[in-house]
C-alpha cells in the first residue's frame, strides 16, 4: 500500500464501516486518527474524509486483504460493543474481498475471546494459510 489513493481508500473504507451501526463512538474515531497519523494523513486531511465517498480500490495481494480485514475487526470491537450490523456487515466486506467465510467467522471468534480483541498476527495469517489446503 504506497500510493495516496490506495491509503486514501483503506481509510475511507474503514470510516465507513465504522458508521454502519449508526454512531461513530469516541473510540472508534480515535482508532481511525491512530490508523490516518500511521499512514501519513495531516489530521485536517484526515477530518474531511468523512465528507467524502470515493470507490474504494481492490486490494491486490491476499496478506493486504487480510490486514484490512484485521483492522476492520479491531474497529469493530474497539468501541467495546459489538453491533448485529457491524458483524453482517463485516462478513459482507470480507467476502467481497474474497477471503474464506470460516476463516472470517473463525478470526472474529477468536477476537471475541481474546483480551482486548487482538490476536497474534501468527495466528491469524496461519488461520488464513489452513483454507488454502
Amino acid at each position: 500500500m504506497n500510493t495516496f489513493e490506495e491509503k486514501r481508500s483503506l481509510l475511507i473504507e474503514m470510516i465507513a464501516f465504522s458508521t454502519v451501526d449508526g454512531h461513530l463512538h469516541k473510540k472508534e474515531y480515535e482508532f481511525l486518527a491512530i490508523i490516518a497519523n500511521a499512514l501519513n494523513f495531516e489530521i485536517d486531511v484526515f477530518n474531511d474524509f468523512f465528507h467524502q465517498e470515493l470507490p474504494s480500490l481492490p486490494i491486490k495481494s491476499e496478506f493486504q486483504r487480510v490486514q484490512q480485514f484485521y483492522r476492520l475487526a479491531l474497529l469493530m470491537y474497539s468501541d467495546g460493543v459489538l453491533h448485529k450490523k457491524e458483524a453482517l456487515a463485516i462478513q459482507q466486506i470480507a467476502i467481497g474481498m474474497g477471503l474464506n467465510p470460516s476463516a472470517t467467522k473463525r478470526i472474529l471468534k477468536l477476537m471475541n475471546e481474546a483480551p482486548n480483541a487482538i490476536i497474534d498476527p501468527e495466528v491469524l495469517l496461519h488461520v488464513f494459510q489452513e483454507q488454502h489446503n
